[in-house]
Formats: C-alpha cells, sequence, structure tokens
C-alpha cells in the first residue's frame, strides 16, 4: 500500500468522512453483496454485479445484520447473493449507512423502502416517506398506496386516501389503478367519501374488471367480470344513485348485474318509491359534496340570543346546474338546537326542499383563514337539484343561546366548478344579510 493511500485518514478528520470515504469501497472490504442489475433500459436482460462492504459498519447500523455476521447462525461466506433487490436501490441502503444520506429517485424509493424495512433501519423507512409524501400524486397514488399497505405505513396509507377521495374521478383513469389487487379494490368502492359520480365508478370498475380477465386469460365477458369482481364489490356500487339513462346505457349493457339484480334495478327506476336498500345503496357518496363558504371571518356575538324560532332569509343562485345537500347554520359551543330550513324559487316562492330536526353544533374549521367556529349540518332527507341562473331563497328558524355571527361576506364565491351569487332577501333582518349574519356554508355537488 502506497504512503499516498496509508495516509487516508488523515485528510478527513471526522468520523462521518472517514466513513463515507469506506462506502462502496474495496479497502479493509471483509464481505461483497452480489446483486442483480439491468443491462440497460430496454432489454429485460440482467447481470449480477457486486457491492463491497464492511460487516462491522453494517452490523453497528442494522439488527439484521448484526445477526448475520455476529450472531449464533452468523453467514461465513464473505459473498452474500441477494436476488430479491437491485443494484442501485442497495447501493442507495449502503450509502445511509455510511454517509447518512439516499439519493432517492421515483425509480427507486420502492425498493430503498422494502429494503430499510428488511433491515430495520427505521430512520432511512422515514426518509423514504417523507420523500414519498413529496412526490405523492393522482398519477403515481394508486402505486405508493399499494406498496405502502404492504409495509404497514399507516401515515403514508391515510395521505394516499386523502388524495384519492379528493381526486377520485382522475385517479380511477390512471393506469395504476387498473393494476391494483381486489381487496384494494373493495376498500375504494366501499368508501363514502370518494369525490366521484357513481357512474363514472361503475366504468372505472368495469374497465378494472376487463384488464384483470386479461391477465387471467379470461374471455371479458359479463360472467368473468362478475367472477373476478365478486359480490363485495358490485354490492358497493350504489346503482339507485345513477340516472335511469346512465343505469341503462353504462351498467345493463356490462352483464355484470344477474338478472335478478337487473329486475330490482329497473322497478326501481319505473316506481321509486321500491326500495333496493337490502342490495345497493340509495346514499350518495359523501366525497360529491362541496361547502360554499361565503364569511372570510367569524365573531362570538355575545348578548345575541334567537327567541322562539327567530328567522333569517337569503337570496342565492348560482351559474349552472347543481345538487343542494343543505345548509351549515352557526351555533355555539356544546349547544343544542331546534331548527327549520327551507328552500324555495324567489319569484314563486315554489317549494324545493325543508327540514325540521333537532341538532348539536360541532366545531369546523374556516377554509381560508386560521380559526374555528361552532356550527351544524341541516341535511335534507332528499337532496334537491337548482337550475343555474334561478334565484332561490333559504329561510332558517330556530332557537337556541348565543351563536356565532360570520363578517365579510361579499356578493358573488367561486367554488370548485360553480359560482354562487347572494342578495338580501325583502324579509331580511339585521342579523342576516350579504355582509353578515347566518348562514355560513352551502353544502352542494355539481350536476
Amino acid at each position: 500500500m502506497s504512503a499516498q493511500k496509508e495516509a487516508w485518514q488523515t485528510e478527513r478528520p471526522t468520523i462521518r468522512s472517514r466513513s463515507k470515504f469506506m462506502f462502496n469501497n474495496e479497502l479493509l472490504s471483509d464481505v461483497s453483496f452480489v446483486v442483480p442489475v439491468q443491462l440497460d433500459e430496454i432489454s429485460s436482460k440482467k447481470c449480477w454485479k457486486a457491492i463491497s462492504a464492511h460487516k462491522f459498519v453494517l452490523a453497528i447500523s442494522s439488527p439484521v445484520f448484526f445477526a448475520m455476521f455476529y450472531g449464533d447462525l452468523a453467514e461465513k461466506s464473505d459473498s452474500i447473493r441477494l436476488p430479491d433487490c437491485e443494484y442501485e436501490s442497495l447501493l442507495e441502503l449502503f450509502r445511509f449507512v455510511y454517509c447518512d444520506e439516499a439519493r432517492l429517485t421515483p425509480d427507486n424509493v420502492m425498493q430503498v423502502l422494502y429494503l430499510a424495512k428488511k433491515y430495520i433501519l427505521p430512520s432511512l423507512v422515514e426518509r423514504c416517506t417523507e420523500y414519498l409524501l413529496e412526490v405523492l400524486n393522482v398519477s403515481n397514488v394508486f402505486c405508493v398506496l399499494s406498496h405502502a399497505l404492504n409495509y404497514g405505513e399507516k401515515k403514508l396509507v391515510s395521505h394516499c386516501w386523502k388524495v384519492i377521495d379528493k381526486e377520485a374521478e382522475e385517479a380511477v383513469k390512471t393506469e395504476g389503478f387498473e393494476t391494483i389487487d381486489r381487496s384494494l379494490l373493495e376498500d375504494l368502492v366501499k368508501r363514502d367519501s370518494l369525490n366521484i359520480k357513481e357512474v363514472d365508478l361503475f366504468r372505472a370498475v368495469d374497465t378494472w374488471a376487463v384488464e384483470e380477465c386479461k391477465r387471467l386469460d379470461m374471455a371479458a365477458n359479463g360472467a368473468s367480470k362478475r367472477l373476478v369482481l365478486g359480490d363485495k364489490v358490485v354490492n358497493a356500487i350504489r346503482f339507485p344513485v345513477m340516472k335511469r339513462n346512465e343505469f341503462s346505457n353504462s351498467v345493463l349493457d356490462c352483464n355484470i348485474l344477474t338478472s335478478h339484480e337487473a329486475i330490482i334495478m329497473e322497478d326501481y327506476f319505473n316506481t321509486p318509491i321500491f326500495s333496493p336498500s337490502n342490495y345497493f345503496s340509495k346514499a350518495p357518496r359523501t366525497g360529491l359534496r362541496q361547502r360554499c363558504c361565503r364569511f372570510k371571518s367569524v365573531v362570538l356575538e355575545t348578548g345575541l340570543m334567537y327567541g322562539s324560532y327567530h328567522s333569517d332569509y337569503l337570496n342565492f343562485s348560482v351559474n349552472r346546474d347543481i345538487v343542494l345537500y343543505g345548509i351549515c347554520l352557526f351555533g355555539s359551543e356544546n349547544r343544542k338546537y331546534q331548527a327549520t330550513v327551507t328552500v324555495r324559487k324567489a319569484s314563486n316562492g315554489l317549494f324545493k326542499a325543508t327540514k325540521i330536526g333537532k341538532y348539536s353544533s360541532i366545531p369546523m374549521e374556516l377554509e381560508e383563514e386560521e380559526g374555528s367556529f361552532y356550527a351544524f349540518d341541516v341535511l335534507f332527507d332528499k337532496p334537491v337539484s337548482l337550475k343555474k341562473n334561478t334565484w332561490y331563497y333559504v329561510k332558517a328558524a330556530m332557537s337556541g343561546p348565543i351563536i356565532w355571527h360570520g363578517k365579510g361576506g361579499v356578493k358573488s364565491i367561486h367554488c370548485p366548478g360553480v359560482q354562487f351569487s347572494f342578495k338580501d332577501h325583502p324579509k331580511n333582518n339585521k342579523r342576516t344579510n350579504i355582509a353578515d349574519g347566518q348562514f355560513p356554508q352551502f353544502l352542494f355537488s355539481l350536476e
């Protein structure tokens, strides 16, 4: 060994710099790991390549490596073959061990995470998880979710579901959706919080079934698709929520439903009073609901007491057809209310919806500003369709203790896909108008 090489330690004053020098270095190496490496991006052929390492460094970083080299059944060979990983990924694992660094990319992070879990390196697991949270988007969410479930990464799983709930319409169109396991498909279609039209969800499920049939070398007919989907998936689709033409054009021709199920649904569409609830849910998914928040801030008006069914009014309209699920009303902490909410057409008073009930206020968050307030949602028994460019008014009659009060309301608000406009109702009192008062949120979905 040359004098220059023998003095390498003197040029590296810290243990970290010396350890970093030993990364993937044959110097003092007493073990090598032989792993597959792909020859090129086009070819699927692989060769084997060795990575030099040091047992002591690996053992003080990982209990698995410690047992491998110094346990009762310690590995005697100085060359260890690992067919379950790739060269680049194992190299990043060792880089982390020697250098406390990891050059993560979308191509290697999953394999590095697998190795970090396998060799019990929780700090590297955390770093991989943080990286995946940073790059998580609708295009890769199903791939990330599948791995996160396999590795038991609960935080990552939770974030994946949030992305899927919010972007369900786009997520089910990605390539990653078509390759998910059926168990994951079951979890997906059971979610009440998906933001997607029911007919679009069914179309995506049908596409998954076609691809699954191809993978299993089966003819993609109705019987085969039903077989690969299973009853749990099909029964979780909310066919009664669909429109009659959506059901007829998109569902019946797929032949996924049994003849008995198809007859039940035909009876339902022909006679709406008939309930298919023993087979399919009639409740729209709550993920379709959005909230139009009309105030910039809220205040607690001490001494503001609602007497026996005090009434508030407000006129509103939208610039496209929507479905209105209910109205949010201000309340106060740990209080109960008796309330009646009615929506009518402003021009002729034509009744659209009403709901009477008892409610308890709960904490809610302001959408854009920091802070919270107490309120409660009044949901109609049946969502009501409202037409664009038509004025309606909402009336709330309620009694109860002091309430929160909205401030900074405006004449129009842009919500995702629709604009709400407001104007004062002739019966408005000083407590509620465009700028102030009641009706903090409108719960709706796009038609």
